[in-house]
């Protein structure tokens, strides 16, 4: 990629799943963007309109507690005053306009083709996954398809092994 500012496997490392959302912790975002967590949560706040539920939203204290004990996301011993904010993909996307520097701009571009990446990721899988059944689906007609087969060779052996023995009618030839 052109001017890659920061590789794409830290960005993608600071991605959560919370809320039935991939998000990004602001305190992340901050160090990503090189101003401090309290500096974007000011310019956030100070926006506030431009970042709707869907966009950003704070987390509870149970859903930071249960974060940082599954991510690691503070060091031991570390502590915070105010719950992070987290922000999806549209409110990464507007961080870029409250916050105004190139840097910003540029990291944002950043993590929405990152973002981008995941969800095409996942819509491959998806239409992998999709294939996969119709493929099972089929085998397992077959599957009862050769069942049935079997079956009735079976019902036919079994018929000739139980009738008598016929008499054999027809044209000999001589010497035999």
């Amino acid at each position: 990629m052109e001017n890659q500012m920061i590789p794409d496997e830290i960005i993608m490392n600071q991605i959560y799943y919370i809320r039935g959302q991939k998000v990004m912790l602001d305190f992340d975002l901050a160090k990503l963007y090189e101003v401090e967590t309290k500096q974007l949560k000011r310019q956030v706040r100070r926006n506030i309109d431009r970042f709707p539920e869907d966009f950003m939203f704070e987390l509870t204290s149970e859903e930071y507690s249960f974060s940082r004990s599954q991510n690691g996301t503070l060091k031991q011993g570390e502590n915070i005053k105010y719950s992070p904010m987290v922000f999806t993909e549209q409110g990464v996307a507007m961080l870029s306009s409250v916050l105004n520097s190139s840097r910003a701009i540029k990291v944002n571009i950043q993590i929405i083709r990152i973002f981008t990446r995941i969800r095409q990721m996942l819509m491959d899988n998806t239409d992998i996954r999709l294939e996969i059944e119709k493929i099972k689906s089929k085998l397992d007609n077959q599957d009862k398809n050769m069942e049935i087969v079997f079956r009735y060779l079976d019902e036919l052996i079994d018929k000739k092994e139980n009738q008598p023995p016929r008499k054999t009618i027809g044209f000999k030839p001589d010497g035999f």
